[in-house]
């Protein structure tokens, strides 16, 4: 395939030609081959052609963790759309800005999401339907119009609208592009593993956030999905009885919920690949208790809605070194540059800071977005000289790894205050009550016995509630 002609769906349907049998998508309900997956998508982007939508055109998806977001996510690609996928756990009034903003044409929900949405057919402008997976709407578009290809497509189409949180404290959305996306796969295999038909993705987490983007670069080596409705610790070890070299992101709360469940204590975890986890500040101490039970199987990554999974990262090399005399101060850190990501720290003037110092983090790569849907001020201000500016404090070691340090009163700080300290996120420090005053935020440090805060996360302008990763 020419580069011109980058799609991802494309890529998909070379896997499906390659592996046909191959298991690729299964929740509780369906259990999909590469071929009838790539059979599906085909047929549900022509039904979303014969719609009426056309390439450029926005699908919004709200919907519970199914096999069915998979599948409309790459068909809205093979039609040359756009996705927008939100948070299931969205009020409606927010789901409601979020496709005025975006102008969707088609919302996809399941079942009981569609019911409480189904309001919106009436209040937003540009969104003239609901469709329901598992209802005949959903049957119509599989079975109402002609299987198609993936229509021909440039590296820089738009593949996904990731809204996060903004200075004003609405969602904004990030534009993802399709190179966007490609790029973010390929530090997945250059970074965290190599990929192939024998791995499992594992999918606790909601598939509108971290799980869902990480789908991508184990489809695109035809690795198997395996879609649980939402995290359960019970399901997690069966999954690992079943299956071969299991991989799963898990945000920081679920992963200290696994450290600390006693059935997995006792399970075999012989099939357990990788855990790579990130959205929220991890106890050190804790991420030790982790290591000790997983052993070197452990990533944590730091990116942002804007930066897709993809800024600095951990490796499970580097969380295994405990005979290393930095190693507490590294597991308190968000790791090192990724894969062709170059990652610095700058000061108000966007000077380049030394080591040691405190100042924005700003990236830059084929993973930044295009820009904020929309918003071309909002874009201006995040995307500057080819960089973009994450809002988040960090300085460097003379080594080269992150270390996010929120500070009180520094300057940048009014990058984040529209976020509660709790919602920011591994850049956030830990909050502290404090009396009459609510919580604030408490710069982090390294406490007795290694209480101290592992950093990384996504970042801070991926903090909203519509961008949340699941909180077991």
């Amino acid at each position: 395939m020419e580069w011109h002609e980058l799609n991802l769906a494309a890529h998909l349907f070379d896997v499906a030609r390659r592996q046909p049998q191959a298991p690729a998508v299964s929740d509780g309900v369906h259990a999909w081959s590469y071929g009838e997956f790539a059979r599906r998508i085909s047929c549900l982007a022509g039904g979303l052609a014969a719609h009426g939508l056309e390439p450029g055109d926005r699908v919004m998806l709200c919907m519970e963790n199914c096999a069915e977001f998979l599948e409309i996510l790459f068909a809205c690609w093979a039609a040359g759309l756009c996705a927008v996928p939100v948070n299931a756990r969205l009020h409606t009034d927010e789901v409601a800005h979020i496709a005025g903003d975006s102008g969707a044409r088609l919302l996809i929900a399941t079942p009981a999401l569609a019911a409480a949405l189904a309001p919106l057919e009436r209040s937003v402008e540009t969104l003239p339907a609901i469709v329901a997976t598992a209802s005949d709407g959903y049957a119509a578009l599989l079975e109402g119009g002609r299987s198609m290809r993936p229509v021909e497509g440039s590296p820089t189409d738009r593949a996904w609208l990731f809204y996060t949180s903004g200075t004003t404290g609405r969602p904004k959305g990030a534009v993802l592009t399709h190179r966007n996306l490609v790029f973010m796969s390929h530090c997945y295999y250059a970074d965290i593993d190599a990929l192939d038909e024998r791995d499992t993705c594992l999918h606790a987490g909601p598939l509108s956030h971290g799980a869902g983007l990480y789908a991508l670069p184990h489809l695109l080596r035809g690795g198997h999905q395996v879609v649980l409705p939402h995290f359960d610790v019970d399901a997690i070890i069966e999954a690992l009885r079943r299956h071969s070299r299991v991989s799963l992101f898990a945000a920081p709360t679920m992963l200290t919920r696994l450290v600390h469940a006693p059935a997995v204590a006792t399970a075999d975890l012989a099939n357990l690949r990788t855990i790579f986890y990130g959205g929220g500040p991890m106890y050190v101490a804790d991420l030790e208790r982790a290591l000790g039970l997983f052993g070197p199987r452990l990533y944590q990554l730091y990116g942002q809605g804007e930066s897709p999974m993809t800024i600095t990262g951990l490796e499970q090399r580097m969380h295994a070194e405990a005979t290393h005399p930095r190693w507490r101060e590294r597991l308190g850190s968000c790791g090192v540059a990724r894969t062709g990501v170059l990652v610095k720290v700058v000061d108000d003037d966007d000077r380049e800071l030394p080591a040691g110092e405190v100042g924005e983090v700003v990236t830059k790569s084929d993973c930044v977005m295009e820009g904020y849907w929309g918003n071309p001020e909002a874009t201006a201000e995040a995307l500057r000289d080819g960089w973009l500016h994450t809002g988040d404090l960090g300085s460097f070691g003379e080594d080269g790894f992150l270390t996010l340090r929120p500070v009180e009163g520094h300057d940048h700080q009014r990058r984040q205050q529209h976020l509660p300290a709790r919602d920011r996120g591994g850049l956030a420090a830990p909050s502290r009550p404090r009396r009459g005053l609510g919580r604030r935020a408490a710069a982090p440090r390294m406490g007795r016995g290694g209480r101290g805060l592992c950093r990384g996360a996504f970042g801070s302008r991926d903090r909203g509630r519509d961008s949340r990763p699941a909180v077991p």
